[in-house]
């Protein structure tokens, strides 16, 4: 048995040392997260509501920004491919990809796009913590003017052919749409693995190779939701089947992840650490890069999917946007296997 415990774990540290050597492209919606930090002084004379002292603002990559973050992180060479607006939220998330030493040559500046921008208000009394008291969104249209998009193919068309593996990230904010879908298969001659999260059309993403959906993503594109662990599994097979992709690696929150492959019993996995999350903010943006580095690195689908699903609950115990490094992901799952 410690044999097998050492072989899984130096298996899973070698695939993690290969993730420097991996290209990876990223096509999707781009979000500036901020972060406003205040202290709770007062109450209002002018309304019964409490008067935040500002103290600080932190922006951070999200969204599809935010999986390239991650997959730097992780050690691979990124390029994200994107639309800002010409605002100012734009122009410090291209500073903070710049910082995290993702490729941003690929994203467009566009003046008639306003950059979806997430603003998280944590509020707290003197040395006390901050805790999230209420979220404000920016929201970008998602219809993108056809020389936009004609950029977007173009600069798809220019990534894809030196690339291990591509990420659809998809917000709703117009990036990653049907079009680019449909761009993607098309230019993909080299057949490498493109991995999906989308957040409200999962099926309008059929035919690639997996996806990283949510239990509540799952049920709304079933139409259903699962009443106990064995219907989640028949939807989820349902889902994979319906989508012509080779696995689906499903997140269960506090209840860890499940995948299905073709012809494979469906493999459950525990969460890993705390029962309680610090901030789950961005952590299907930490799966989804590990998980795909992992195949891109030649690890089979449940290997990938071990090492997402240590990488998720890395990510949760932290603060804010985070990503994870790749000695903290080894060091985690020596400690996981070995325990």
């Amino acid at each position: 048995m410690a044999l097998e415990q050492s072989e899984i774990t130096n298996s899973l540290a070698d695939t993690v040392r290969e993730f420097s050597r991996r290209k990876i492209v990223v096509v999707g919606d781009a979000i500036a997260d901020q972060f406003l930090y205040g202290e709770i002084s007062r109450v209002s004379r002018e309304a019964p509501v409490f008067i935040l002292r500002h103290e600080h603002t932190e922006t951070a990559p999200g969204g599809a920004a935010n999986c390239a973050a991650n997959l730097t992180a992780l050690g691979a060479q990124v390029a994200l491919i994107s639309v800002v607006g010409k605002d100012g939220a734009g122009e410090r998330l291209l500073e903070k990809l710049r910082d995290a030493g993702v490729d941003s040559s690929g994203v467009i500046v566009s003046a008639d796009h306003r950059t979806p921008t997430k603003v998280r208000v944590l509020a707290g009394q003197m040395h006390s913590t901050r805790q999230q008291v209420i979220r404000i969104d920016y929201e970008a249209e998602p219809d993108l003017d056809e020389n936009v998009r004609r950029q977007l193919a173009d600069q798809i068309g220019a990534a894809i052919g030196s690339a291990e593996a591509l990420i659809i990230s998809d917000y709703g904010y117009g990036v990653a749409d049907p079009t680019a879908a449909e761009t993607i298969r098309g230019r993909n001659r080299s057949g490498i693995p493109i991995l999906v999260d989308s957040r409200f059309r999962l099926s309008a993403f059929s035919r690639f190779t997996s996806a990283t959906p949510n239990e509540d993503e799952l049920a709304q594109v079933i139409g259903r939701e699962p009443a106990d662990v064995a219907e989640l599994e028949s939807a989820a097979t349902e889902l994979r089947q319906r989508l012509g992709y080779r696995a689906l690696l499903i997140t269960r929150g506090g209840h860890g992840m499940m995948l299905v492959e073709a012809d494979k019993e469906p493999l459950h996995m525990a969460a890993v650490g705390p029962t309680e999350p610090l901030d789950v903010t961005g952590a299907g943006d930490t799966v989804i890069a590990t998980y795909t580095l992992a195949l891109a690195s030649g690890a089979s689908f449940a290997e990938a999917a071990r090492l997402a699903n240590l990488a998720g609950g890395i990510v949760v115990m932290k603060r804010g946007t985070a990503t994870v490094g790749q000695e903290e992901l080894i060091a985690t799952a020596v400690s996981h296997v070995t325990a």
